[in-house]
């Protein structure tokens, strides 16, 4: 007999009982319910025995791991039914995600809409079937000998990476086997619910995300226990759809992209550079208020100061390089960051310890070689804007500089009603893969120690993750979902305790003595463009006032009203309000309905009437009609409005 520690019990079993059976000996409804389980903190397939005394968790749907489980085995279903349908596709990889499941095909050409739906209804009656799913491992000679004669070459390819000690696994389902780690549920017919998005066919996928190996066919979809569940789920995917900045940003006329200018190089339009210039102007004025200092850096730098930041080294494959170190005498790359000309800036003229803190804060234009399938609207681009900063301060005043960054970020998210939704994350380095950092173990247990002082003292929940420091410090990240649910970093604050040594800053401390500052690099609003997509999602394009590339909009009700529309409109302007006259010959509602749908915050609709008492018929997004309004109380109210930064009432955040 073994000793099972469960959650909040202890249960002896025969050695060799298998997880799935230990749930059913708990309870009828856990055997049922349970996807997987965690055997002494490692995920488990519940096909396991259990050979000696440990501790067990079940793990269902409602846990992360346990829907991944539960969908990763839907991902099978999924190129199951593919292979059944088309059996000359070739698989590559099929794993969950955060809110569902995808699998990558070679199918020489991208599946339609029709083929999507047919894989699902095929899908569906794989799961009727109640295939059982078995495990089992082979040698890897044996492995390799199945992958070629299944004529599958991206499954060869994966086992020739797997390292020389992995236990190479398969799971089989009736007619179908793939090359799998799992965990998996018991059978097919643990799925209950299964939808694949075939609007618009199959997307394209570079196998190993790698731009120079073969484009595959990728088809997303989703499963849940209950119908109901996934009903839920589509009804929110669709308003988020109708939120996605790629699509509404494009039918605001905030940005466009053209095939022949690049992918990844958005064009803002003329809203769109607004409503960038506005935030610009925010934070330039804050950061200055707070005691920053500007600078103006070049936008590229000779091969020779990336080497000595690191950045040749470490990250030489995202930059843009302009010129050949074989042939060229000087070899250029344009800036992935601002950092090392900052530091020239520093080290331009010497520096007491009464100097310190320094505060360089830069409007930084920077360049990075994105993949192409990485790319999304003005999420992830090739060229973009940032609010990037990097303070100078000695060890003791490290504390209190790094709250001052995160005391600004949390004014920043605030202000433009994102606050609750971000989250921390501590990003440390992974000692197991020294060759991707600088520094030795014991400045990075330092900065790390004091990065986790700061935010216990400043009582942030953080998620930790290892392996996400820059390759010069570990980080504060700031996370952000989009309306799909997919996470990036948006603002960052990084401890620094190598780079000032390699670019031999320094200041005179108060014995005479030399010594290396430490230096903090922060952003306090990240990247314009993809907060600029954050907000269109936030907002449904509904900005807030003083957001609002057009705040108000005059519209004549005819043509002997139009000089008094140019007059309110001129007033508007003049009180320093954003303001348009539309007195085109077209009906009154026509012009209403045409503003709403830009989502223009009021509007002031005149004739005759309005003329004569020196009045305005208000309309406005958050209140709808309200009637005769003098010109001059409106003016004072939307001036209020702007300088106040009132965020309005359209500020629903989609959760999907």
């Amino acid at each position: 007999m073994i000793k099972i520690a469960l959650r909040d019990s202890f249960k002896e079993v025969e050695e060799g009982t298998k997880l799935s059976d230990l749930a059913a000996q708990i309870s009828r409804g856990l055997a049922q319910a349970a996807c997987c389980a965690l055997v002494d903190g490692e995920t488990k397939d519940l096909r396991e025995p259990l050979v000696k005394d440990c501790k067990v968790e079940f793990l269902t749907f409602d846990d992360p791991l346990g829907k991944r489980a539960y969908r990763h085995t839907a991902s099978h279903v999924l190129a199951q039914a593919a292979k059944r349908l088309f059996p000359d596709v070739l698989l590559a990889i099929g794993p969950a995600t955060d809110d569902g499941f995808y699998y990558d095909f070679d199918h020489g050409q991208s599946f339609t809409k029709e083929e999507i739906e047919a894989i699902e209804a095929e899908m569906k009656k794989i799961i009727k079937e109640d295939i059982p799913l078995e495990r089992y491992e082979l040698s890897r000679e044996d492995a390799l000998a199945w992958a070629r004669e299944k004529g599958e070459p991206y499954k060869e390819e994966l086992i020739t990476l797997l390292p020389e000690s992995a236990v190479i696994s398969f799971y089989k389902q009736g007619d179908f086997t793939d090359l799998c780690a799992g965990p998996h549920l018991a059978s097919t017919k643990g799925i209950k619910a299964v939808k694949l998005f075939a609007e618009g066919g199959s997307s394209g996928a570079y196998w190993q995300k790698n731009e120079k190996n073969k484009m595959l066919s990728r088809i997303y979809g989703t499963a849940f226990p209950k119908q109901l569940d996934l009903d839920n789920y589509l009804k929110a995917r669709e308003e988020a759809r109708k939120r996605d900045h790629n699509r509404l940003g494009r039918e605001l006329k905030l940005f466009a992209t053209s095939d022949i200018i690049g992918q990844g190089l958005p064009l803002l339009m003329p809203k769109g550079a607004r409503v960038i210039q506005l935030l610009q102007r925010f934070v330039e004025d804050e950061e200055e208020r707070r005691g920053y200092v500007l600078t103006k850096t070049p936008f590229m730098a000779k091969s020779d100061l990336y080497k000595l930041s690191g950045h040749w080294d470490h990250y030489k494959d995202g930059m843009f390089v302009l010129g050949d170190e074989k042939k060229d005498d000087e070899v250029f790359a344009l800036r992935p960051m601002t950092c090392p000309f900052q530091f020239e800036i520093y080290k331009a003229e010497q520096h007491s310890y009464r100097d310190l803190p320094i505060r360089y804060a830069e409007t930084s234009t920077l360049f990075r070689n994105e993949s192409s399938g990485e790319m999304h609207g003005l999420i992830r681009v090739r060229q973009f804007t940032i609010s990037e900063g990097h303070l100078v301060c000695t060890r003791d005043q490290l504390k209190d500089e790094f709250k001052g960054c995160v005391d600004l970020i949390k004014f920043m998210t605030s202000t433009l009603g994102l606050q609750d939704d971000i989250s921390f994350r501590f990003s440390k380095w992974d000692p197991k893969n020294r060759e991707k950092y600088i520094g030795d173990e014991a400045v990075w247990e330092d900065a790390q120690g004091a990065m986790r002082e700061i935010i216990d003292e400043l009582g942030l929940d953080v998620k930790e993750e290892e392996g996400e420091a820059a390759f010069y410090g570990p980080k504060l990240d700031i996370q952000a979902k989009n309306v799909f649910g997919k996470e990036d970093t948006i603002i960052t604050v990084q401890i620094d305790f190598a780079l000032a040594e390699k670019f031999k800053m320094n200041y005179i401390d108060k014995d005479g003595s030399k010594k290396a500052p430490i230096v903090i690099h922060r952003t306090s609003i990240g990247c314009y463009e993809r907060t600029l997509a954050l907000l269109v999602e936030k907002y449904a394009g509904a900005f807030p006032v003083w957001l609002a590339p057009v705040q108000a909009r005059v519209l004549a009700i005819s043509d002997k009203s139009n000089s008094y529309a140019t007059e309110v409109c001129s007033m508007l302007k003049a009180a320093g309000l954003r303001a348009e006259a539309d007195t085109r010959a077209e009906k009154v509602g026509f012009k209403m309905r045409e503003s709403r749908l830009e989502k223009v915050p009021y509007l002031l609709v005149v004739g005759e009437k309005e003329a004569e008492s020196g009045t305005v018929a208000l309309w406005s997004r958050a209140a709808g009609e309200e009637g005769p309004v003098a010109t001059l109380d409106f003016i004072k109210r939307a001036k209020e409005e702007v300088e106040k930064r009132v965020l309005g009432m359209e500020k629903e955040t989609i959760q999907v």
